[in-house]
């Protein structure tokens, strides 16, 4: 196994992470040296396993608890893995497998367990599986569903990637369907069919010249959008089509329920057959909760908004407070040239060491 020097500077325990694979379904070697490290060099927290996630808890009667939530693991690999290292100091960078999405938060979560001992709020973190797979494999929900007092508290940070910036919120989710349906006939005689996918060609207009709207939410700006992400029908080159699909993607600001969204979807394309396949709502920032509060100053007082969808949503959804915060640039992820900086696992590190106190 794998051993962990929690106590390591962060960098270097973020190469350590990321050496040790874990494609989604394939975390067990990770969580097993992330329970041992913790329970060898963390004996002030309470640590439990739950499958492949690992979750450990101050328990100081706090008035106030903060969950740290990091996953373990990682799209496959693509040619990105052992770590490579360049450069010196905070001018190093780390490239590899899970750098940015999310082994560099990970590893400052992991030091600050081992190295806050005193912290001025109960803290949990969550170590856990399968976040980059489908949402019903997600080990948040298998958590919530078997240990739901693990993941409450007055404010979550996931530690996904934000440029080391604390990015409030982020944007829900909808994937809808519009279906149209024809006549087949032969193309030599097509006056006798009904052409299913030129069918599509009003909606496809409707969303040429739609206006996604803008919002400001707790002073910061959340933009819409609405996308044809895909056609599918045809039946052969020679064949007036009788069926034909377009998948729409919209993503809409937080201070929209799924209701609303989907109430606003089917206005846009009123006189179409509508059906949602996809929804996962989205997250307010919560910026006005004491603890949120807390945390962006000591942050310096940089926040800005989440363009896209991320966990938070399900700590949101528990009524809490919730925001990304983590090093590395988010467009980066996935990519065979994923790579950190030094400099911003640093930077988080030091945010929330004192934003936790000692």
């Amino acid at each position: 196994m794998t051993t962990l020097d929690l106590h390591a500077d962060p960098v270097d325990l973020t190469a350590a992470l990321v050496d040790v694979p874990s494609v989604s379904g394939q975390e067990t070697a990770l969580a097993d040296a992330v329970q041992a490290a913790l329970l060898a060099q963390a004996g002030h927290l309470e640590v439990v396993r739950n499958g492949d996630a690992v979750l450990a808890r101050t328990n100081l009667g706090r008035p106030a608890r903060v969950v740290l939530a990091g996953h373990l693991d990682t799209v496959p690999v693509n040619e990105n893995l052992p770590v490579r290292r360049e450069g010196s100091g905070d001018d190093e960078v780390l490239h590899g497998l899970g750098t940015v999405d999310m082994k560099g938060g990970d590893a400052v979560f992991l030091h600050l367990a081992a190295t806050v001992t005193e912290p001025r709020h109960d803290v949990t973190f969550v170590f856990y599986d399968n976040e980059e797979v489908e949402a019903v494999r997600n080990g948040l929900g298998r958590i919530e569903r078997e240990m739901p007092e693990w993941l409450a508290g007055d404010l979550a940070i996931v530690g996904e990637p934000s440029n080391a910036v604390i990015e409030a919120g982020c944007q829900g989710t909808m994937r809808v369907e519009l279906r149209q349906t024809g006549k087949r006939a032969h193309t030599a005689r097509a006056w006798m069919g009904v052409n299913a996918i030129h069918a599509l060609g009003e909606p496809l207009r409707r969303l040429e010249t739609y206006q996604a709207r803008v919002v400001d939410i707790d002073g910061l700006t959340y933009r819409e959008g609405l996308q044809a992400v895909r056609i599918s029908g045809g039946v052969a080159g020679n064949v007036v089509p009788d069926e034909a699909v377009l998948a729409v993607n919209f993503r809409f600001a937080p201070d929209r329920s799924p209701e609303q969204a989907e109430k606003h979807l089917r206005e846009v394309f009123d006189g179409y057959e509508l059906s949602v396949v996809d929804l996962s709502p989205g997250a307010l920032p919560g910026l006005t909760a004491p603890a949120t509060a807390e945390l962006v100053r000591a942050a310096g007082g940089e926040v800005a908004a989440k363009l896209g969808w991320t966990d938070v949503a399900r700590f949101a959804a528990l009524g809490m407070a919730a925001v990304n915060f983590g090093p590395g640039n988010p467009t980066l992820a996935h990519t065979r040239e994923e790579h950190v900086a030094a400099r911003e696992i640093r930077q988080v590190t030091r945010v929330l060491r004192d934003f936790l106190g000692q």
